[in-house]
């Protein structure tokens, strides 16, 4: 049997062969989130999104609460040709205010 999507995401977390590129680094500071805040919201996350549309492979985005078990944390991020999983970016979801 194989393994779903987020098991191998989550599988690389663990492992730690995992790469964050600068704008995902510039990201997470910008939105106060630290790569505990990460790693909890892949580790505890679900896909909620999957693009197929990137030459460079298909691009997963994963939504799970932060270390403190309340803020929720989007992290978008791929499998490279090293089979090593690069978190492309990393945001804070904050709800929409109506008008």
């Amino acid at each position: 049997m194989t393994r779903s999507r987020i098991e191998r995401i989550r599988e690389k977390i663990r492992r730690g062969e995992y790469d964050m590129s600068a704008h995902a680094m510039e990201e997470m500071a910008e939105d106060d989130l630290d790569i505990e805040d990460v790693q909890r919201a892949i580790l505890n996350g679900r896909i909620v999104n999957i693009r197929k549309d990137d030459p460079r492979g298909t691009k997963y985005t994963v939504e799970g609460a932060a270390a403190d078990n309340i803020t929720p944390v989007g992290v978008v991020g791929r499998f490279t040709a090293t089979d090593r999983y690069l978190i492309i970016t990393v945001y804070e979801i904050c709800e929409k205010k109506e008008k």
